[in-house]
């Protein structure tokens, strides 16, 4: 074993493989870009297909190859469940899958996975059942865990190579401009499909939503484009909002987006110009309600918001709090129908979000992020992919970029869920450090992190209860007693990466 710089054992084939976690600027990457196989379609010729199993012929898909699908309709996605079935039929084995992130509506991976179709998978994350089957032992090569910014540094370099990218667009054209804003299932920004259609070999644009040439505004270029295929139904929009962005009414988790707010509203940053993104989940979302009220009576305006974007940022576009939103992702309906209306709603792409490896990421000029959390520890370490009960059920996202790229991180937690503690003496799985964590917010109050003394002399005359780290947990601990621990096989069913490349940690098997 190899122990990194917070600690955690890595198995010295894989550290040898990836290289291990020393520090969130430890590594600077200095590498060429990796470059797509291009085959031109000549004046005259179409590439429009008739079917998704004519798409998978003419890619030339075989065995042992990597594809890739984008998650920008959640938990509405049609596509890669329609794919993977005609893969299946075809007889095709041993696949990598390479999507930006898996919801539960991916179930039925897990029959491909177990029928020996999908042997490897790298994305943000596992939900539900496939996560849990995954804990359990499901596959025998580990999942790479990559955060947004991860993924598109991996492809960018080469670490992911895609031989076919799937991408469902909710408007294309018949040479396959394509964009999300447009279209009976808009899904708004297509900021993580963008990459794949930059680097993988072969790029198939499955729509339902064919439109006349060209088609704008353009997203996806038809240079990025092999093959068109236009069927009934590519998704639910209305799938896109459920989950992790969902909208809180638990007074518990109102109370924590306002002690939130007054951090933000009461530090440093916040003056005319700052800049901010809120992370998925309740309290996170609702910040953004109570910082439009401050916002106004103080009359700050914000020169942009970042990420996910979702209604409440669009709310504060169209009343001027915001100049502008950078949106790698749409998290709701009203966010996909702004980037159509409003021009100073733009479009990003991952690694122009996050990329630690590109010229100048967005997330490097982030004055303020609010971010969740399942469980952190004493160290401030944070763990957003593995529940209590050590079963994967979560995503890296964009946790781990924007946390060690902005001035100041916010952790929002309640001290207590589901009757057991979220901060410990050692959370199971690390996704950010703590040295990349300055605040954390709970409903009893707040806590810096030592190494941010700046933040603690200026918030000693916060009117909110601060507490040191180890006297929440203690908090948490007299509440709801001290956590069992979880039992784990030597067996490595995940690995972490930081976006950097390296292994922060690995994700053991649960014992049954």
């Amino acid at each position: 074993m190899v122990r990194n710089k917070i600690g955690r054992e890595i198995p010295e084939r894989y550290a040898k493989q990836y290289g291990v976690f020393e520090g969130a600027w430890a590594r600077k990457p200095n590498y060429k870009r990796a470059a797509a196989k291009v085959s031109t379609i000549y004046p005259g010729e179409s590439k429009l297909l008739s079917s998704i199993r004519e798409a998978i012929e003419k890619t030339g898909l075989k065995d042992g190859m990597t594809i890739s699908f984008h998650h920008h309709f959640r938990e509405g996605d049609y596509v890669m469940n329609l794919v993977m079935d005609e893969i299946d039929k075809m007889g095709v084995k041993n696949l990598s899958i390479a999507p930006s992130s898996i919801a539960n509506i991916h179930e039925p991976l897990i029959d491909y996975i177990k029928k020996g179709v999908v042997t490897n998978i790298t994305s943000s994350g596992l939900r539900d059942k496939l996560g849990s089957e995954i804990s359990k032992g499901l596959m025998e090569n580990p999942v790479v865990i990559r955060s947004h910014g991860g993924r598109a540094r991996a492809i960018e370099s080469g670490d992911i190579h895609i031989d076919v990218a799937f991408l469902g667009a909710p408007s294309s054209d018949e040479y396959g401009n394509a964009n999300g804003s447009h279209g009976n299932a808009i899904c708004g920004s297509l900021g993580y499909a963008r990459i794949d259609a930059k680097y993988a070999d072969k790029v198939v644009i499955i729509t339902d939503n064919l439109v006349p040439y060209p088609n704008t505004p353009i997203s996806i270029p038809q240079t990025d484009v092999d093959y068109i295929v236009v069927i009934d139904s590519i998704g639910d929009p209305n799938g896109i909002a459920k989950g992790a962005t969902r909208f809180t009414k638990n007074p518990k988790e109102l109370l924590i987006a306002k002690y939130a707010n007054q951090v933000i509203v009461n530090s440093p940053y916040f003056k005319d110009g700052f800049s901010f993104q809120t992370g998925s989940g309740g309290s996170a979302l609702a910040v953004a309600r109570y910082l439009k009220e401050d916002m106004i009576k103080k009359n700050v305006k914000a020169s942009f918001a970042l990420g996910g974007i979702t209604q409440q940022m669009v709310e504060l576009l169209d009343e001027g709090l915001v100049e502008k939103l950078l949106d790698v992702q749409s998290f709701d309906r009203e966010a996909g129908q702004s980037i159509k209306e409003n021009e100073n709603h733009y479009e990003i792409d991952a690694a122009m979000y996050a990329s630690p490896a590109s010229k100048s990421p967005v997330v490097s000029k982030l004055d303020v992020v609010i971010l969740s959390a399942l469980e952190l520890d004493t160290d401030f370490n944070v763990n957003v992919i593995v529940g209590s009960d050590g079963m994967i059920r979560g995503a890296s996202g964009g946790h781990s970029d924007t946390a060690a790229a902005s001035k100041m991180s916010i952790i929002v937690t309640p001290l207590i869920r589901g009757r057991i503690s979220t901060i410990l003496d050692k959370v199971n799985t690390v996704v950010t450090p703590g040295e990349s964590v300055d605040v954390v917010v709970t409903e009893v109050g707040i806590c810096i992190n030592p190494l941010r003394q700046d933040l603690i002399e200026h918030f000693k005359d916060l009117p909110i209860p601060q507490y040191t780290i180890q006297e929440l947990k203690n908090k948490a601990y007299e509440i709801a007693g001290t956590p069992d621990p979880i039992e784990y096989d030597d067996k490595i069913v995940a690995l972490i990466e930081y976006r950097d490349g390296s292994l922060i940690d690995v994700v053991r098997k649960v014992k049954e």
